[in-house]
């Protein structure tokens, strides 16, 4: 079974929200000439790296939803700016858009197994916009979504 991360996307409002931030810093490190690809940055090492390096994802929980994932490309152990060790996690660019799942609030990042992890929808497109929240767990339940 895959093994998966799921976070969540403090500050994000939507999934364009999240999208348009990740452009925004891979934007810069473009122009600075590094990394292209949306990079995150956590206090904690994953123990289980190996596993999500197989195939996992990072699952991010817009406004108390599941509803996007991002497949994990590398996790790197880094320096902060702090000093302090710090794990940097290095996604792959596309954002896959999934079935809508509730989730409370929990602060850093949790392991997630490939079981409890929502179906894909596709991948998000540029200016596609938001489904509302209500009508997309509405869709989900009908099997349409």
């Amino acid at each position: 079974m895959t093994l998966h991360l799921i976070k969540l996307a403090v500050g994000a409002e939507s999934i364009d929200d999240l999208a348009g931030w990740q452009a925004a810093r891979m934007a810069e490190r473009r122009a600075r000439g590094e990394r292209d690809n949306p990079l995150h940055v956590t206090r904690m090492f994953p123990r289980r790296a190996g596993e999500l390096l197989a195939g996992g994802s990072l699952y991010w929980v817009v406004k108390g939803v599941v509803m996007v994932r991002q497949k994990l490309v590398a996790i790197e152990s880094i320096t902060a700016d702090d000093g302090h060790k710090a794990c940097r996690l290095v996604l792959d660019p596309q954002l896959i858009r999934t079935r809508p799942q509730p989730r409370r609030p929990f602060q850093g990042w949790r392991y997630f197994d490939g079981h409890d992890a929502p179906g894909d929808i596709g991948p998000v497109k540029a200016g596609e916009g938001d489904l509302p929240e209500a009508m997309l767990r509405e869709l989900s339940a009908l099997g349409l979504a």
